[in-house]
């Protein structure tokens, strides 16, 4: 199976667009989403409706802290003032097709599933916090060790590496490996890397990419209206 994996979309229909194309002739088997479709952009709708009628079967569809902050009104862990008038500003835009969308989405910001024998979890943070706490090489990975891949996104930083775990099974030296895999920003990179990013994986060898793509910045920036901090438009041309 060959499984795309996005996160981070952020409302960013030009960069969501590039993916979509990028993928075309790759076929894709099934796609995992990690959170965070909306808000800082300024497509959220067209993002939605885009993956509405993804071409390939969705495994996985979590809300991020964005889906749940503005869908349940919570705004206070915002880390700035600019990031609560801008959940708000989204929240105040976002169609009724829309906000039933993201009402039938996988509320807890994790979700686990099992594809060709293996165990997957997906979490938009980490197990620390499913929302807001990023898994990185520093985290504390002994909550992980049942699963054979676990998909996060929320950090917009791109990352792939394994660990090893002990086990009673001689047939493999008593270890048993997980995957960890951050497909990075679809809409917001912040690697200072401009490009749409995301990642694909092919668990017949376990071939994990972490694909770059051009998309149009200035026709994405272009949209924004002075409704929104004019920081999240110019993110866009650093990747910051």
């Amino acid at each position: 199976m060959k499984l795309l994996i996005m996160s981070d979309i952020h409302g960013n229909i030009s960069a969501l667009d590039a993916v979509l194309s990028d993928v075309r002739d790759k076929k894709i088997d099934a796609c995992a989403l990690l959170g965070d479709l909306i808000d800082y952009g300024m497509h959220s709708n067209e993002v939605i409706e885009r993956i509405k009628n993804f071409p390939c079967p969705v495994l996985c569809n979590i809300w991020g802290n964005h889906e749940s902050s503005i869908m349940r009104d919570e705004y206070e862990r915002f880390s700035s003032e600019r990031g609560r008038q801008c959940a708000k500003y989204t929240k105040s835009v976002l169609n009724k097709t829309s906000l039933s969308y993201l009402e039938n989405m996988e509320k807890n910001g994790k979700y686990e599933f099992e594809t060709e024998g293996k165990r997957f979890l997906a979490v938009h943070g980490s197990l620390k916090d499913n929302f807001w706490k990023s898994i990185d090489t520093d985290s504390d990975f002994s909550c992980y060790s049942a699963y054979d891949y676990v998909l996060s996104g929320h950090s917009h930083l791109p990352h792939y590496f394994e660990k090893y775990y002990a086990c009673e099974n001689p047939e493999t030296r008593n270890r048993k490996k997980t995957v960890f895999i951050n497909p990075g920003s679809v809409g917001q990179p912040r690697n200072l890397n401009s490009c749409s990013q995301y990642a694909i994986l092919d668990t017949a060898n376990e071939e994990i990419v972490l694909k770059k793509v051009y998309y149009d910045i200035l026709k994405e920036q272009q949209a924004y209206n002075g409704q929104v901090d004019e920081f999240y438009r110019m993110r866009l041309t650093q990747g910051i």
